[in-house]
């Protein structure tokens, strides 16, 4: 049996002396200028009450390793007498545009508060940057015009948190979710930022933080895959076939547990490797083998330290088998959470070859071993070898620490092969000797009709809350996160 083997990390963020605590991380990779954006909340105690502002500190990708310069204050992600949270990152390719979605919420009043008395104090911001995020414009308070009337049959709500997407159509999906005191409705957008619109609610399970995926299918299928967090021991998924306009009912996904009542996980897909997309089941059914392409840390330094580096190293891959593709390349998607069900410790990641069927993940592989909690994925390209292919590879910022999960945010970059090489051997990954199933599940490969319209953007999950509600599983959830 192996030793464990867990991916270096580098500190980025980490708690300060008098109490000043950094939670919530969110990561964003800009191909284009191969820099990494990692933003996070700045805290002036671990409670969600003491949220102050936005942080981000910014990270070149050299060839073989990332460069970080200072933390810096989001000075404008602010509204006067609010504090800001949950940060939601998106980029808009066509225009160069990034937009950093966040919510303001009044004074220290806390979203268990809001559940309690039905009195939302939330409002719907953002800021954006057309330089990469070396200047912010001024922040828009998006509520009244997105949300409206709407504002008063809702106890609260909040985004994401973590990254949002692109679909190839232009479309920017933001990830959310609401509380609502007696109805049912849900939040919307728009294309590049112009207008940003509701989208229906996901009905199903119970279920609140979430993140989503834009998955390919071999036939020319196209769905909306949404992965959230529930107090219910797992996580739930749901899927649409039009690009967020409505989603199918909710799932339990058993594969996916979560610890006593839940925690934030991330999502991120990416085009299967043509060469393993026939070979990866055998390849988890033989004996582990190392592959070395991304490691190591130069040091592990505190976040007020200029210029910190995280080393990467890339290394021989398996043999190519080149073949020419007469089918659309599948999205391959990995997750992230903790693993353990009695508390927030031992972050893993998973591997899912096809993502719509919950029984198809495969894991965990623990790159964090100890307390854990929130964490954001984003996928990369490393530099190719001469007559290679880019390696698949991705980037995880997560929160951690010795002796609580928010002692830290740490950074860490692994590939594709040693996520495979380091996932439990045996089992199959459910995908091409697959039989054919009914009902909410699918047929092998198959699904809904993709659309490229452009009429909506932001897709917000809701959820129900009694009107005078007392406090139950749902606050008690909200007053731990």
């Amino acid at each position: 049996m192996k030793s464990p083997y867990f991916p270096a990390r580098s500190v980025l963020f980490r708690q300060e002396p008098n109490g000043v605590t950094y939670r919530v991380p969110a990561l964003l990779y800009l191909s284009r200028t191969r820099c990494f954006l990692a933003f996070c909340e700045e805290r002036l105690s671990p409670s969600d009450s003491q949220a102050h502002l936005l942080v981000m500190r910014k990270g070149t990708f050299y060839r073989n390793y990332v460069e970080w310069e200072d933390v810096c204050v989001l000075g404008t992600a602010f509204l006067p007498g609010h504090r800001s949270m949950n940060p939601c990152p998106v980029y808009d390719e066509f225009t160069g545009t990034l937009f950093l979605f966040f919510i303001a919420v009044l004074g220290h009043t806390s979203e268990s508060y809001q559940l309690v008395t039905g009195k939302n104090v939330t409002r719907l911001c953002y800021v954006s940057s057309t330089d990469g995020g070396e200047t912010w414009s001024p922040v828009t308070d998006l509520t009244k015009r997105v949300i409206g009337d709407t504002i008063k049959e809702w106890a609260t709500f909040a985004l994401g948190p973590g990254h949002g997407i692109q679909l190839k159509s232009g479309r920017l999906l933001i990830p959310a979710y609401a509380y609502h005191i007696q109805c049912r409705e849900c939040f919307g957008h728009d294309t590049h930022g112009r207008t940003w619109r509701f989208g229906e609610a996901v009905p199903g399970p119970e279920s609140v933080e979430c993140q989503m995926v834009s998955v390919d299918e071999e036939d020319g299928t196209n769905v909306l895959y949404c992965n959230a967090r529930s107090p219910l021991g797992y996580r739930v998924q749901a899927l649409s076939l039009d690009d967020g306009a409505v989603f199918q009912e909710g799932q339990l996904v058993q594969r996916l547990e979560e610890p006593r009542n839940g925690c934030h996980g991330s999502v991120v897909g990416f085009p299967a490797p043509l060469h393993l997309r026939k070979t990866l089941n055998g390849l988890l059914q033989r004996p582990a083998r190392r592959f070395r392409h991304c490691t190591s840390c130069m040091a592990f330094s505190s976040h007020t330290t200029s210029a910190d580096h995280t080393l990467v190293s890339t290394g021989s891959l398996p043999p190519r088998h080149n073949a020419t593709p007469d089918f659309l390349t599948p999205t391959w998607v990995v997750y992230s959470h903790p693993t353990l069900t009695s508390a927030r410790k031992d972050l893993g990641v998973f591997l899912s070859l096809f993502p719509r069927d919950p029984d198809s993940w495969r894991g965990p592989w623990v790159i964090y071993e100890g307390p854990s909690a929130y964490s954001d994925l984003a996928y990369l390209e490393l530099s190719p070898s001469p007559g290679e292919p880019p390696a698949v590879a991705f980037a995880c910022l997560f929160e951690c620490g010795a002796k609580t999960a928010y002692d830290e945010i740490c950074f860490s970059i692994f590939t594709l092969y040693e996520l495979i090489d380091n996932l439990p051997r045996g089992v199959q990954l459910r995908h091409e000797e697959r039989g054919h199933k009914t009902g909410q599940s699918y047929v092998s490969e198959t699904g809904g009709s993709y659309r490229h319209d452009d009429q909506r953007a932001s897709v917000f999950k809701k959820h129900h809350v009694k009107k005078r509600r007392k406090k139950d599983k749902w606050t008690e959830m909200c007053s731990v996160s």
